[in-house]
């Protein structure tokens, strides 16, 4: 017997009310709690403005966008959702009836119809987990709980609220929720941007999200027939563009200019969670409102710029076999991270790879630091001079023979030219002075996470083959900017500091001695003292007052230029992430231009003024001695010394000075045993001989071999007599060595 349509709408409207009495517990949200509960699969990181820097998938789940208000929403997808999902939408109160008794009767006599949930219906079901479709579908109890929720909704929330959380919460396909996810994945563009095809498709997907594209442009263009029916629509057209949207994955959820600083950050915050947890802050604190995004101390114009000159600069470093670089600018009062830049991006084959944490040999970076502690403890000052000749260093594992970038020798030197002129024996003599275990220590109270000791590193640690990160070279760096007081750095905005934390800061002990950070930094920002290695024109030079040093790691693997201003400390690594060597790429041609550049940026508006010398500094006029040839070894000049350590006149000491033209052997020491490297070949390697006097020549095992005051000897295995004769023919010096079959250790850093 049929029953009629009216009965048994009456029949299922009974259902209805005995179930909501049954069930008065499902709860109504708001549309308010609703919107603020909602999380997006990616996190917003923020500049220190406000502004976009980067998106980062944050929920692998689904594939989530933005909250979009309804009025963001193009009209032709309001149409198209409410005529492909509830044509009567604005009419009915939560349940269309209508549909009810159409669907219960169509399937009374097994007739196909469109079914009878409402939009109002459909979102109860997203809001309410226990009304939540299931795989087979869902039982008559969650139907009429659905049902009655709905209803509910319909009572307290306005037409325009229930649609647009529909919007924001309905599944379309695969893993995307929403229309934001949707718009942009599908279709590239915002959700205010869909056009009528557009919104037909997406549309089409609510219905049946996983169909096969030819059924999903079928529906397509039904909807599309129905928003315009006095238009002709081609569903071929639509069957194509169909099949080509629901492939389309162009929404990158980790888009943006800074995404290592991004994950720095969203982990820096996720482990200080951990942390309150563990340790019981809050546990039953009720959750935060959403917030618009995670704020940084980033400069968005900055980190475009320092990103731009990076890649620039790398492009035209290609045909030196270089692809990846880093960089980092720091602000010199507060700590705060200014520019992250980790990788070179699209131009490296490690884009992942953060260069701005990863451990690299630093090179001749950590020299101004070696200089710094030896001058804070009073074995040297910036006028002292320094042998730059052939060097033979014991060790337990043998020669250390240290060699400057352009394989010459300057003789000897003042610190300061030293220094400047990034000379590699002036600087292992300056560590055989201070230690490498002491040196070691200093470095990792300035946060260098040095992974082995001094004696591990041993003399070799002067030039850099330690590794560290740049953000940690940056920031002892800073330390020096700062007077030689330490302070650690942050990605993310710290309340001001109070009088009393700026009093505790300012009377904390500082790591290095605040006139031994001055003299440093005078010596590094004087581009006099630079020429022997860097010219006169030097990329080096700017207009304002910074001081900078670059280094070059063993084997061109790595190069760096880092320096300060008066406000700002700037960090730029170049080479390769795999570790591969960089071709002929200098200090001055690698990351120096883009440090430059961003300095130049930093200061297009804002001066910077050389710093005033702290108290104990004394400014004084120092003349140098003769050298070998009769010249003053250095030209007069005002010089600045701690206190007590100041001296008119530096010259070589008067044995050597008496001895200057006496013939000797300088290199190698009497009793010398030279280990053959095996894995290099035997014609490369070189014992270099050196000597003082004139008219000399070298005679080996009796024979004679070269002519000069140096000579490089090709080595033989076996004991062996070094003779040096003078111009008479007399033999006035001589030298025992033997060479064995193990050996030679043979360092090189860069400039």
């Amino acid at each position: 017997m049929q029953l009629p349509a009216l009965s048994i709408h009456r029949a299922f409207a009974v259902a209805v009310l005995s179930a909501a009495c049954a069930h008065p517990a499902w709860a109504l949200v708001g549309f308010e709690d609703v919107k603020r509960d909602f999380r997006s699969s990616d996190t917003a990181v923020l500049d220190r403005n406000g502004e976009l820097l980067q998106r980062v998938r944050t929920d692998a789940t689904v594939r989530r966008g933005q909250w979009i208000a309804l009025a963001d929403v193009s009209p032709a997808l309001r149409t198209a959702m409410v005529l492909s999902e509830d044509r009567r939408f604005y009419e009915h109160s939560g349940i269309d009836w209508r549909a009810v008794s159409s669907a219960a009767w169509g399937n009374l006599w097994n007739t196909r119809t469109r079914g009878a949930s409402t939009i109002t219906m459909q979102l109860s079901g997203l809001l309410d987990e226990d009304l939540r479709r299931a795989s087979g579908g869902r039982s008559f109890t969650q139907k009429i709980g659905q049902t009655v929720a709905a209803a509910q909704l319909e009572r307290s929330w306005r037409k325009d609220q229930i649609l647009e959380a529909y919007l924001n919460t309905v599944p379309f396909r695969g893993e995307i929720v929403g229309i934001d996810a949707l718009s942009r994945t599908l279709f590239s563009k915002a959700p205010s941007g869909l056009d009528a095809r557009e919104a037909a498709v997406a549309s089409a997907l609510v219905r049946a999200p996983n169909a096969k594209p030819a059924l999903v442009a079928q529906r397509a263009c039904e909807v599309l027939r129905a928003m315009e029916p006095e238009q002709k629509v081609d569903c071929d057209a639509i069957d194509m563009f169909t099949s080509a949207a629901v492939q389309r994955r162009a929404f990158d959820a980790n888009e943006g200019i800074a995404p290592h600083a991004a994950r720095r950050v969203l982990r820096e915050m996720r482990e200080m969670r951990e942390m309150r947890d563990a340790a019981g802050v809050n546990p039953t604190a009720p959750p935060k409102a959403k917030e618009a995004g995670v704020r940084t101390t980033l400069r968005a114009p900055l980190q475009r710029f320092a990103l731009d000159s990076l890649q620039r600069h790398l492009r035209e470093l290609r045909d030196r076999h270089v692809e990846d670089g880093a960089l980092v600018v720091l602000d010199n009062a507060s700590g705060e991270v200014l520019a992250w830049v980790g990788s070179s991006g699209p131009l490296s084959q490690a884009a992942e790879v953060d260069g701005v944490t990863a451990l690299r040999q630093p090179g001749s970076t950590l020299k101004p630091l070696l200089y710094g502690q030896a001058i804070a403890e009073k074995r040297l000052t910036a006028a002292s001079l320094i042998e730059d000749s052939s060097a033979q260093i014991s060790t337990a594992s043998g020669l250390y023979i240290p060699q400057n970038y352009d394989r010459q020798f300057k003789g000897p030197v003042s610190a300061r030219t030293a220094l400047a002129a990034s000379l590699n024996v002036p600087a292992v003599r300056t560590l055989v002075m201070v230690s490498p275990e002491s040196f070691a220590r200093s470095l990792r109270a300035t946060g260098l996470p040095l992974r082995e000791s001094g004696d591990y590193y041993g003399y070799s640690l002067a030039l850099g083959s330690a590794e560290v990160s740049l953000l940690s070279l940056t920031n002892a760096y800073r330390m020096l900017a700062n007077g030689g007081r330490y302070g650690t750095t942050t990605l993310t905005a710290r309340p001001p500091a109070t009088p009393a934390d700026k009093a505790r800061t300012a009377a904390a002990a500082p790591l290095l001695d605040p006139r031994a950070a001055f003299i440093v930094g005078d010596i590094l920002s004087d581009p006099n003292a630079r020429t022997r290695t860097f010219g006169l024109d030097s990329i080096l030079s700017t207009r304002f007052w910074t001081a900078v040093k670059t280094g070059t790691s063993k084997d061109m693997r790595d190069n760096w230029a880092v320096g300060w201003s008066q406000r700002y400390t700037v960090g730029v690594w170049v080479g390769n992430a795999s570790g591969a060597s960089m071709w002929d790429v200098s200090g001055t041609s690698g990351a120096a231009p883009v440090w430059a550049e961003v300095m130049r940026f930093l200061h297009a508006r804002e001066p910077s003024r050389a710093p005033a010398p702290p108290a104990g500094l004394v400014e004084a006029r120092v003349a140098f001695g003769p050298a070998a040839d009769g010249n003053a070894i250095e030209a007069a000049r005002s010089e600045w010394f701690l206190q007590g350590t100041e001296q008119p006149l530096f010259a070589l000491d008067t044995g050597m000075a008496t001895d200057a033209f006496a013939a000797r052997i300088t290199a190698p020491s009497d009793g010398t045993i030279i280990a053959l490297d095996p894995d290099i070949p035997p014609l490369r390697q070189r014992v270099r001989f050196e000597s003082e006097g004139r008219g000399v020549q070298w005679r080996i095992d009796g024979k004679p071999f070269a002519r000069g005051n140096s000579a490089q000897w090709l080595p033989w295995p076996g004991r062996h007599l070094i003779e040096l004769v003078d111009a008479s023919g007399k033999v006035v010096d001589q030298r025992r060595l033997e060479v064995r079959g193990a050996g030679v250790v043979t360092k090189s850093a860069h400039r």
